[in-house]
């Protein structure tokens, strides 16, 4: 027997699966990354921003729900130093190994010009990597200059750090509130709660603070994805919230869709630089947040009406995998495009070939980490390999 909830995992699994692909497609589009394929242009935009609105606020609830199983099987102390002794390593290797080539690659492309940084270079140390570790590049360029050393796309889990330790400080509070609370999600409150609480950080906090992804200023996202990593937790054992999300799955979805077209119409007519009327604009941020949180309920509602009980080897697999993956992909992403952008074949091959060469460099990343004892704890997997049933 397990009490492991299948549905969380699958959710995890596809979550960070369309993050993957989604950084594969940032490759293609004009929004600003690391790195830009010559055929970058606004033609995969309205699918990227399919998933773009509530892909990591809904991780950072499963992140919640997560902490939940795990705080309620052990004490306090065994459950932060567990739970640091997952997040750390990755993060520290990260920083300081994985993410280098994605800071090179982005300094190469801004300033079109190697200037000795390269690692064919016999100075490629001292050039590049030995600045990047100090901070002493002073790599600029008109929109700014780079900071290292840097976590990059593995600011999620510096977040995740944060929020634990955040967590563990009110974890007495969170275990005493009264079951009553379910009661500000019952029936339609259970979209427009939490509906209004995102519309609201919005509105007011988005224009002053935009998205950083720097913990020291990011205080929009502060507020929405720890809010969302409490909810998390606080609904992980509520099984009326996930009766609740299976009844509301295709209601939820069908406005999700909607506020997607909604905001896709909005964006075309405005993207000739021309200013919406500020009611619009304020419009269109209530939509995206529509948009946002029904995505998450259809979510978690399809995945907990089909796949609770959806056990396997592929799920198992993959349940160990996909942190792997996600720590490994942004940079094979970053060096195989910059390659594959120079060999100047056509998109038609070029874009298959890069997320092939993604998905298979992730799979060697995570096999050979698997079956390294010392490398398992630097990519997020436990010490040894565990012999034991799952159990939640």
């Amino acid at each position: 027997m397990t009490n492991r909830r299948y549905d969380l995992d699958w959710l995890r699994i596809i979550a960070f699966g369309l993050l993957i692909f989604f950084h594969c497609g940032m490759f293609y589009v004009s929004w600003d990354w690391h790195v830009k394929s010559r055929f970058a242009s606004d033609t995969i935009e309205p699918l990227m921003m399919l998933t773009s609105p509530w892909r990591l606020t809904l991780l950072f609830v499963i992140a919640g729900a997560a902490t939940r199983f795990m705080a309620d099987k052990m004490t306090l102390k065994s459950f932060i130093a567990i739970r640091m002794r997952r997040l750390w390593p990755p993060l520290l290797l990260a920083m300081f190994v994985i993410v280098p080539p994605q800071s090179y690659f982005e300094i190469v492309e801004a300033l079109q010009s190697a200037r000795g940084l390269g690692p064919d270079h016999a100075t490629w140390l001292d050039n590049f990597y030995i600045k990047y570790v100090t901070a002493s590049g002073n790599w600029c360029d008109a929109d700014g200059c780079l900071i290292t050393p840097t976590y990059n796309h593995m600011w999620f889990v510096a977040y995740l750090i944060l929020y634990t330790l955040a967590l563990v400080l009110i974890l007495p509070l969170l275990r005493r509130i009264p079951a009553g609370a379910s009661a500000l999600i019952a029936g339609p409150l259970l979209i427009i709660v939490p509906w209004l609480y995102l519309t609201a950080l919005r509105l007011t906090l988005f224009p002053m603070f935009g998205e950083s992804h720097d913990f020291r200023t990011d205080w929009y996202l502060h507020p929405q994805y720890f809010g969302m990593f409490l909810f998390g937790f606080a609904i992980a054992k509520n099984q009326t919230f996930f009766d609740r999300c299976v009844n509301f799955r295709w209601i939820a979805l069908a406005i999700a869709l909607t506020c997607w077209l909604a905001l896709i119409i909005y964006y075309d007519a405005y993207a000739a630089a021309i200013d919406p009327p500020q009611w619009l604009q304020l419009v269109m941020h209530a939509v995206r947040e529509l948009d946002a949180w029904c995505a998450i309920i259809a979510a978690i509602g399809l995945a907990h009406h089909h796949l609770r009980g959806a056990d396997g080897p592929l799920r198992q697999v993959l349940t160990q995998a996909i942190f792997p993956f996600y720590l490994i992909h942004q940079t094979i992403i970053v060096v195989a495009g910059h390659y594959l952008d120079a060999m100047q074949i056509p998109l038609a091959f070029e874009a298959p070939l890069l997320v092939a060469v993604t998905i298979l460099g992730c799979w060697l990343f995570y096999d050979l980490g698997r079956r390294v004892p010392f490398l398992r704890v630097w990519i997020g997997l436990s010490p040894v390999l565990s012999t034991q049933p799952e159990r939640g």
